[in-house]
């Protein structure tokens, strides 16, 4: 558990590597939130996010979202909440590789693998986040090339 409250907003394409991140840089801090774990068919999974999202910061707890949170429309309930319980609100961006996500997709099996209209949708909205979007801060994430992440503030 983080000594502070934190949101952690992972920002990204499918495939970009945000749940790896995630798992390999933030796991040991963050509890995790992500629709992605909600069941396919489960109604209201915004809904379900936000009351998950708001336990944990009740709580005391940092909690980091891991979806593609392309837009001020999907991060912007995200930052109020987190103002809204005293938390900080951090965006993790990672740049588009378009490339590179569309290839580390077509490795994925079954439920995990997104159709490529959808990686291709997601890009049209994508925006960089920035503090002026509410962020207390803003780190931009890349692969380092050898396995691992290169954070940097952006």
């Amino acid at each position: 558990m983080a000594t502070e409250a934190d949101v952690a907003v992972l920002v990204g394409l499918q495939a970009s590597g945000k749940s790896t991140f995630y798992a390999r840089c933030l796991s040991d801090r963050y509890e995790l939130v992500s629709k992605d774990l909600f069941p396919r068919k489960a109604r209201n999974k915004q809904g379900r996010q936000m009351r998950l999202l708001a336990a944990h910061l009740a709580a005391g707890r940092a909690v980091a979202v891991d979806n593609t949170n392309p837009s001020p429309q999907e991060w912007a309930p995200l930052v109020e909440l987190a103002h809204a319980h005293g938390a900080t609100a951090t965006a993790y961006w990672f740049p588009p590789d378009v490339t590179g996500a569309l290839r580390r997709n077509a490795a994925r099996e079954d439920r995990d693998r997104v159709p490529d209209v959808g990686v291709l949708a997601t890009l049209k909205k994508l925006r960089r986040p920035s503090p002026a979007d509410g962020f207390d801060a803003v780190h931009q994430v890349r692969f380092d090339g050898r396995g691992g992440f290169e954070v940097r503030a952006a």
